[in-house]
């Protein structure tokens, strides 16, 4: 992947998901969140943001290329690609009623694996030599992830926090070798 992808990801990703809050909190004016416009463009906003954030972690990955480092990146990513997936899964089924439901138990450990995953990769820039990311990019992520976990409401604050924690990689120059 380009560094041109990994900077559009970077940014794109977080505003999707803030849209996504933002939408969420616009349809439950109302008391209630429903299928109609709001919801399906909401989810859509949010199913295109692990998209892109799915690719960040491969990306990312990519990156990683130390001897040290590369067993663990590759399972942070197979984890975050996991948690990726089934976020997927639930937004297509929140969007089209007859897709089945991922089963409960997936629900629970999907979101942690991503969580997991992506936090794993961001500290491994931190702590790679020389450090590719400041040590409060990853504190932000996870901030930003904690929010949404709290509260569904807190996601347009989670996703500005993960999108402050993300900033760094959208501002650098050579981001495939993540310099």
């Amino acid at each position: 992947m380009t560094s041109a992808y990994v900077r559009f990801s970077a940014v794109a990703a977080p505003a999707l998901l803030l849209l996504y809050g933002v939408l969420r909190l616009i349809d439950g004016l109302d008391g209630h969140h429903g299928r109609g416009y709001l919801w399906n463009a909401g989810h859509t906003a949010f199913f295109l943001s692990f998209v892109l954030l799915g690719g960040l972690m491969i990306a990312i990955r990519g990156g990683l290329d130390a001897p040290r480092q590369r067993p663990l990146a590759t399972t942070a990513t197979a984890a975050a690609l996991l948690g990726v997936a089934a976020f997927l899964w639930v937004t297509v089924g929140d969007l089209f009623a007859a897709f089945p439901d991922l089963p409960d138990a997936l629900q629970l450990i999907g979101p942690l694996l991503f969580e997991i995953g992506a936090l794993t990769l961001l500290v491994q820039l931190v702590v790679a030599r020389p450090p590719r990311l400041p040590v409060w990019s990853p504190v932000l992520v996870f901030a930003g992830f904690l929010a949404i976990a709290l509260m569904l409401d807190l996601l347009p604050l989670g996703a500005i926090l993960i999108g402050a924690g993300l900033a760094p990689l959208a501002l650098r120059s050579r981001v495939p070798a993540l310099a």
